[in-house]
């Protein structure tokens, strides 16, 4: 059986561990070859969730091999431009081509309302979470246009790229700027057959979520809250009797955006979120 993006090279960023990883591997396992990078250190402002390391992205390239997919992988900033445009052209000089983009680097933090967060973590979250999203897919897009075959970008948001939560408000700005990233873009590149769209997770249980400092914002009301005292509120966010999703279930809208099933689907932001925008 021939699989979805059977002969695809996909572009993702963010993808040592958590969604990232999960996307290289469900993409892998359905025919596609990877460009995978992390930056695979601390990142200032991101205290309380342990950083990716140079064996998380290698333990992703092992998995991706194992499926019988070929990997190409390099440690970058995706706020360096240059990192960027010299990693995805490595890997399309490696691998031949390129047909799909995925955008999912991110951080996430809080606990600050925005008239009292300081200016660093917003620039911070600013540069990550939005500007990278958009010289992520400057650095792709020249490889995408020089295929000829048209091609699919993925934007990882957030259901906070569609509606506000408290004390995060730097993360929504940026989240909500990804949608507007997201929609120029597709109507920027539909002409040249290039599809456009956002995913939207809710809750994911990777290390950004499954941290100290998430579960102390649920539950302030505790001293050392674990997994069994923040799942009860976690679950309050959703329509379905969940606290969270698992990253193969985002994996999966990336996977269906990225194949030939959804050829004419463009401009949208889809949601994976257990009905939170619901509520």
């Amino acid at each position: 059986m021939v699989g979805r993006v059977e002969g695809k090279v996909a572009f993702i960023t963010g993808a040592a561990r958590g969604q990232g990883r999960s996307h290289a591997v469900r993409l892998a396992q359905e025919g596609a070859d990877i460009i995978a990078v992390d930056v695979c250190k601390p990142v200032s402002g991101t205290d309380q969730i342990p950083p990716s390391t140079p064996d998380d992205l290698a333990e992703t390239a092992d998995l991706v091999k194992g499926l019988g997919r070929r990997i190409v992988t390099a440690q970058v900033d995706v706020r360096d431009f240059d990192a960027l445009h010299a990693a995805v052209g490595s890997g399309v000089e490696q691998l031949g081509r390129l047909d799909i983009v995925v955008a999912n680097a991110g951080i996430g933090n809080g606990g600050e309302t925005l008239d009292k967060l300081g200016e660093q973590d917003w620039n911070t979250m600013i540069d990550i979470n939005l500007s990278s999203v958009w010289k992520t897919v400057k650095a792709a897009v020249p490889h995408l246009l020089s295929g000829g075959a048209g091609g699919s970008i993925i934007l990882t948001s957030s259901v906070g790229g569609l509606k506000a939560y408290p004390h995060t408000g730097h993360y929504i700005a940026a989240k909500h700027g990804v949608v507007g990233l997201m929609r120029t873009f597709a109507v920027e590149l539909g002409q040249h057959s290039i599809r456009v769209n956002s995913v939207h997770p809710t809750n994911v249980n990777t290390p950004m979520f499954m941290n100290e400092g998430t579960m102390k914002m649920f539950r302030p009301d505790l001293e050392n809250p674990g997994v069994a005292d923040f799942e009860p509120v976690a679950q309050f966010m959703h329509v379905l009797p969940v606290g969270w999703v698992e990253p193969v279930d985002i994996s999966n809208a990336v996977l269906f955006l990225a194949s030939d099933e959804a050829r004419y689907v463009t401009g949208l932001p889809m949601t994976v979120d257990a009905g939170s925008t619901l509520k």
